[in-house]
């Protein structure tokens, strides 16, 4: 047995054409010569590449099989999302918040700035009051590093703030209004005994100067004891003290308190509250994951397809080359045959001549020449 040589055309598919089963059918001269061509070509190529045909179709299967599951999984995941809603409303005390609020106007606009100025006003001036005051003390401490003092200072703002965090962390409406009270009472009273301290240490403010030199005395040995019995532990006066509390509990409690107005203001005209639907970010990163995974098998079953598609094309350019060469051979030989059919004619008409011409000529001779004798004839 061998095979074609033919480097034209039969070098890429493999395996090669059969030449000799190709003659052997133009021998046998049946009608069904080409479909035995074809079945005896077809076997021979799978007999080379049926593992690896059945490998992409297997493969194509597993890709097919896949590619339904997600596809089934992407449905069911695309109509989850469709029911829901990508934002949710927050809930506040316990309700949703989907009430619409009202829209900012000029008045709540003026007092929301008016009440930002006021916190600032406060925290400022709380700041440098008690930062001077230590400074006056004439403590070494403060006089060496004046920052210390606004160090001291700065808890004035801290306990406003921790005062209004206290109010944050309160549920419910009732309990927040008590608290908002009572912090607006604690800072107007404040303020009042602020008022009150400072029209004690200022008495003679409306008294002239004639009248305070009149009042003065070299000898005020009762109202040095008068005014030692007023005096703390520490040695100062109970109405500076009286005076810089006061003062310092006005700040801080009345800071928290329009700090508390500017959080309902805001409130009133802050809008909706809405928040990622925590569901609705996982189906969304489920159908991610869904979709990276059928272009993956989309690609796959794209290459076992394509091999797939290629052996089958393989055999089918094998069996129509093995059909081409029967026929060539085919028509070789029938060219044969004529060839020398005509030889043959052609032989046998110069035979028929060169025999009928002979035999003219054997007729005329035996009429003119003489018969020979016994001697010529024995000789």
């Amino acid at each position: 047995m061998y095979t074609t040589a033919s480097k034209s055309s039969a070098d890429n598919i493999t395996p090669a054409v059969h030449l000799e089963f190709i003659q052997n059918q133009l021998e046998n001269t049946s009608a069904s010569a080409t479909d035995e061509i074809e079945k005896y070509h077809r076997a021979l190529f799978l007999h080379h590449h049926a593992i690896e045909l059945e490998k992409y179709r297997q493969q194509a299967r597993t890709h097919e099989e896949r590619l339904s599951f997600f596809g089934a999984q992407l449905k069911t995941t695309e109509l989850r999302l469709s029911e829901r809603s990508k934002l949710v409303p927050v809930t506040v005390d316990g309700r949703e918040d989907v009430t619409p609020k009202a829209p900012w106007n000029g008045w709540d606009i003026a007092m929301f700035v008016a009440a930002s100025l006021g916190i600032l006003s406060l925290i400022t001036f709380g700041v440098l009051n008690i930062s001077f005051n230590l400074l006056e003390s004439g403590f070494v401490t403060f006089r060496d590093s004046p920052f210390r003092s606004y160090l001291w200072a700065a808890l004035l703002p801290v306990g406003a703030l921790a005062v209004k965090i206290g109010w944050d962390f309160l549920e419910g409406s009732r309990m927040r209004d008590r608290y908002l009270w009572s912090s607006l009472a604690l800072g107007l009273l404040g303020v009042l005994v602020w008022v009150g301290a400072y029209a004690c240490v200022y008495p003679t403010l409306s008294k002239s100067i004639n009248e305070q030199i009149a009042s003065l005395s070299v000898f005020d040995n009762e109202a040095t004891t008068a005014g030692n019995s007023r005096l703390d532990f520490a040695g100062a006066k109970w109405v500076d003290v009286i005076t810089v509390a006061g003062q310092a509990v006005a700040e801080i409690f009345l800071s928290a308190v329009l700090g508390i107005y500017l959080t309902n203001l805001y409130a009133r005209h802050r809008p909706v509250r809405l928040a990622f639907d925590p569901a609705f970010t996982q189906l969304e990163r489920e159908r991610g994951i869904l979709e990276t995974s059928i272009a993956r098998e989309r690609v796959g079953l794209g290459e076992a397809t394509g091999n797939l598609v290629r052996l089958e094309n393989q055999l089918s350019a094998l069996i129509a080359y093995g059909k081409s060469m029967f026929h060539r051979e085919s028509a070789r030989r029938q060219d044969q045959s004529l060839k020398r059919q005509v030889i043959l004619d052609q032989l046998s008409e110069h035979v028929r001549t060169h025999i009928e011409s002979g035999g003219r000529l054997g007729a005329n001779g035996s009429s003119s020449t003489p018969q020979p004798n016994n001697a010529d004839v024995q000789s």
